[in-house]
């Protein structure tokens, strides 16, 4: 999924201008039954639309799917308790839980999937991610081009039984169902109205109880969840009320990413604070994309010199404090075919400048414009230094156009400029999902819109091999052939760094960047 900067807290890192501190809202609870964070609240709470890590982290307390993804990022049962899988790999027969409940109280039953996913990929929904992560499903490209009405690879076999078929057996698709567009939502409840999802029906474990946009949002106990009740009562976020630093520090918040202002006193042993520090490597990848389509970046030798020109060691080093490990191509460590062997693109200003001039513009280059999410802020640190070394080794200077954070990976594909500056994390634990979502050509997520025939067909053929071994060793392939074509510029891959208060238990991030809220509990506090 789409990472603006970063899994917690969203836009902690662009140092958002402090705000007086929002009303927190009556609660008789006792203090041992709520946990307090901070966050910038999400962009939109309807599965079929959310697509980056600020809403998710809302929609997967609120809704849930047929499987899920567990701690170890394997996928397990959730609302269906079973499946099976024909010997072909192409049907998948999903047996419910009998008694899940919407939070309304109404039964889910399998027409409620069938519903949800046809209105998923309906063009009248328009979501942003239908196509990629249901677009395994027979007839899911014909329904999403308007022509058919329904699913015909979704068939409701009794209130508890759905069979769904698939185009070609795919290892990955049951990890694809993890994604929030495959949630259920109750028709009832979309047909209130356009923002519906402001109220949201959904069968999570927590209920959003109060939402005052930039001050307040409240999710509350589900009990009736089918998995067992969480154990809080509630979660309440504070949406940009302060310098989350200092409201942790000042017992006002339970848990706090670490900015770069503050990582090394935390990480100093002698801190009180650093026996509350947490690191949780990601399975996450920021990068640079080129707009493939349009000069000058069509030309696979600009895209190589700017990749070649630019420092990444230096950055790292000079800004980041080791936090972030530096990328060479586009699989991150601990996600399976991570290939160590990987021959990057290095750090190479002469071979830079020769490329440019090679290239069919001979250097001559028509004005370029980065397309990066602010509003007003001074642009980030490593930006302005990769724009320097830009500047310096190809003697190219690149204007910087603000899109703000709150549409910005929604209107990507449509306003991008020449370059662009983005960060994706797994959805699921495969490289199909960085190397055939981000470049795969037609891709919903391709935002750069990179083409390449040779590549689509090894992408194809690796998406549906059964060996494993062959498998990651296509991707591995794959993924070489990406770096040298200079499809975008990996930049590095990130562990998260953050506070947690001694009273909170089992709060942590997943590799996928998602808090395990239902899994917390808190003793007495200090």
């Amino acid at each position: 999924m789409l990472l603006a900067l970063s899994p917690l807290a969203c836009l902690h890192r662009a140092a958002p201008t402090p705000v007086s501190s929002p009303e927190k809202g009556p609660s008789p609870l006792a203090a041992n039954q709520v946990l307090t964070l901070y966050d910038a609240g999400p962009v939109t709470l309807d599965p079929a639309q959310s697509q980056e890590m600020r809403s998710h982290i809302y929609v997967l307390q609120v809704f849930s799917g047929l499987v899920a993804l567990d701690a170890e990022l394997q996928v397990v049962p959730d609302i269906a308790e079973s499946w099976e899988v024909s010997r072909d790999g192409l049907t998948y027969t999903f047996k419910l839980r009998r008694g899940v409940k919407f939070h309304s109280g109404r039964e889910v039953r399998a027409e409620d999937f069938k519903y949800s996913w046809e209105r998923a990929l309906s063009p009248a929904t328009g979501s942003p991610t239908a196509r990629t992560y249901l677009g395994d499903v027979v007839g899911s490209e014909e329904l999403a081009q308007g022509k058919e009405k329904g699913l015909r690879g979704v068939e409701v076999v009794d209130g508890y039984t759905l069979r769904v078929t698939i185009d070609a057996p795919k290892p990955y698709f049951l990890a694809k169902l993890t994604y929030p567009v495959a949630f259920v939502v109750d028709r009832e409840n979309v047909q209130r109205g356009k923002e519906w999802w402001r109220r949201p029906n959904g069968t999570g474990p927590f209920k959003l109880k109060e939402w005052k946009p930039d001050q307040l949002l409240v999710l509350e106990r589900n009990p009736s969840f089918y998995l067992g009740p969480p154990r809080l009562e509630q979660v309440v976020f504070r949406l940009w009320g302060g310098v989350p630093m200092s409201l942790y520090e000042r017992g006002e918040i339970d848990v706090a990413e670490v900015s770069m202002a503050d990582i090394d006193r935390v990480r100093d042993k002698a801190n009180p604070l650093y026996q509350e520090l947490r690191a949780e490597p990601q399975l996450s990848l920021y990068y640079i994309g080129f707009n493939a389509r349009e000069p000058p970046f069509d030309d696979p030798l600009v895209r190589q010199a700017f990749s070649l020109a630019v420092d990444k060691e230096r950055i790292i080093n000079n800004l980041f404090k080791g936090t972030v490990e530096p990328a060479g191509g586009f699989l991150p460590p601990g996600l399976p075919g991570f290939y160590p062997q990987l021959e990057p693109l290095q750090f190479d200003p002469q071979r830079a400048r020769d490329l440019l001039q090679a290239s069919r513009y001979k250097g001559q280059l028509p004005p370029i414009t980065i397309t990066v999410a602010g509003e007003g802020n001074p642009i980030p640190k490593h930006l302005q230094a990769i724009l320097q070394d830009w500047r310096q080794n190809l003697g190219v200077s690149v204007k910087v156009r603000e899109l703000s954070p709150e549409v910005y990976f929604y209107r990507l594909l449509e306003e991008k400029d020449q370059l662009f500056s983005v960060g994706w994390v797994a959805d699921y634990p495969d490289p199909h999902n960085f190397l055939d979502v981000l470049f795969h050509t037609g891709s919903e997520q391709n935002s750069g819109e990179y083409s390449n025939p040779e590549i689509d067909r090894l992408l194809e053929r690796a998406g549906v091999e059964r060996d494993p071994a062959q498998r990651l060793k296509l991707y591995q392939e794959i993924e070489q052939r990406l770096v040298e074509d200079a499809a975008a510029l990996p930049l590095w891959f990130s562990t998260e760094y953050y506070l947690v208060k001694p009273w909170v238990k089992g709060y942590h991030l997943t590799p996928v960047g998602v808090p395990t809220l239902s899994q917390v509990f808190i003793l007495s506090r200090q």
